[in-house]
């Protein structure tokens, strides 16, 4: 059995002094007490809090963060980097997608996420073929989640169509493209892999009513499903074109959406789909960063009473603390108004963005995740610095997400009862650069 007792956490009922932590050799939490003497347990070097789950990311995209930022169209829009992104993805070869990706999650634990869900589209080789083995890519990114420590939900993506109606593919989406039996094989190839595993229909622009439904009833009953929708104003306008309803609205009648669903940006929503995600327990997965820099638009946080989680996408952040800051920034510029995410019950709005963050990202996760409790992960951070000196747990965790970024801060970064991050520093660290620079010296041409 692991100890390790903390003088002061944050529970899943708030702040606690004198906690003592235990978890088995699966790295599962079999003791959370509070108000206990620490025994022989060491003393974790500072506050804990419980690690972020991730809950959208697109791994190979990180290869080219912060190159497409110059105007090539005159009109730039999420369109015309989905033109540039496309380049890139016909280009990745499977070394250099586990390379990346090797880069991504150690950056990933760096900044506070412990997990995340990996919604992966690209299946096949540059011309379009299956892999001698269906799920070569997926794997290479179950490999570098494992070399990295970092949780993993895999969600390989079923990708049909290149817009409503449907519209025949574009040929340079033909990495991407399965018909459900093929996806289905590399769901159940990364299950008997040992890899949680869902699906994702990437959107209703690319899989068809009938595809939709055939995959849904193929999966097991468990498996959490993920789902791009509503994240431009144009995608709202072909739908209601293709069906006469807006897109939350045409899952919401047609599909059995629930508490294993989590609808990825759902950016432009009326009240009634609001209320319908909320109603049916479905989890709003939002990428602040990324939205901003695709210039998707804003979700309207206070007018949503539902579950909600965070994600890095595209990886323009990649940082926990950032996008819950970008968050409430939002919200901020669009009300006139400060701390717009607190409430009554919890008035530390860093607080309340990390409780509802954490249990969004575990849903949709659909793993043990959901914080320092019994039967959950032992994945958490400890918050340690001589600038936190002084300051209340609250204060610190304030800290960490609203004031200047300090890699300091992050003292430690545990998953699954392991600690992977000292000091911002992980041990595979200089040898996952090296291969990532070398991926991105051979990529770059690409763009």
């Amino acid at each position: 059995m692991n100890t390790l007792f903390a003088d002061h956490a944050l529970l899943p009922g708030g702040w606690a002094r004198d906690v003592l932590l235990a978890w088995d050799a699966q790295g599962r939490l079999t003791r959370v007490d509070a108000g206990a003497a620490p025994g022989a347990a060491p003393r974790a070097p500072g506050v804990l809090l419980p690690g972020l789950p991730n809950l959208h990311s697109h791994a190979f995209q990180r290869v080219f963060a912060g190159l497409t930022e110059f105007r090539g169209d005159a009109a730039d829009s999420f369109w015309t980097w989905r033109d540039r992104m496309y380049r890139v993805a016909l280009a990745v070869s499977p070394e250099q997608l586990e390379d990346i990706a090797t880069q991504l999650y150690l950056e990933m634990l760096a900044a506070g996420y412990t997990a995340v869900c990996e919604f992966h589209y690209l299946h096949h080789d540059p011309a379009g073929r299956p892999y001698a083995e269906r799920a070569e890519l997926a794997l290479r990114l179950v490999a570098a989640a494992r070399r990295a420590g970092i949780g993993l939900t895999m969600l390989p993506v079923l990708y049909r169509h290149g817009g409503f109606g449907p519209a025949p593919a574009r040929a340079d989406q033909r990495r991407f493209l399965n018909d459900v039996d093929g996806l289905l094989h590399i769901v159940e190839r990364l299950r008997a892999a040992g890899v949680r595993t869902g699906a994702a229909p990437h959107s209703l622009r690319a899989v068809a009513p009938d595809d939709l439904h055939a995959l849904l009833a193929g999966l097991p009953a468990d498996a959490p499903l993920h789902i791009h929708v509503a994240e431009q104003r144009r995608e709202v306008e072909d739908c209601l074109a293709w069906s006469g309803a807006r897109p939350v609205q045409w899952l919401l009648d047609h599909a059995p959406v629930d508490a294993r669903w989590c609808l990825v940006h759902a950016t432009h929503l009326d009240a009634a789909e609001r209320a319908g995600i909320a109603a049916r327990g479905a989890v709003v997965g939002l990428c602040p960063s990324t939205e901003a820099n695709l210039g998707d638009g804003l979700f309207d946080l206070p007018a949503y009473a539902g579950a909600w989680g965070i994600g890095s996408d595209s990886h323009a952040s990649v940082d926990a603390a950032e996008e819950l800051r970008l968050l409430e920034y939002g919200q901020r510029l669009a009300r006139g108004e400060r701390n717009v995410a607190a409430s009554a019950a919890v008035p530390q709005v860093a607080e309340t963005l990390w409780r509802a963050a954490l249990d969004g990202g575990a849903q949709a996760s659909g793993r043990p995740v959901g914080g320092l409790a019994v039967g959950q992960q032992a994945d958490f951070l400890v918050l340690g610095d001589a600038s936190l000196d002084g300051l209340s747990p609250a204060q610190q965790l304030a800290t960490l997400v609203f004031a200047p970024r300090r890699r300091e801060l992050l003292r430690e970064v545990w998953t699954a009862g392991d600690c992977r991050v000292r000091a911002g520093w992980h041990d595979a660290a200089a040898s996952a650069l090296s291969r990532f620079l070398a991926a991105r010296r051979s990529l770059l041409g690409a763009l």
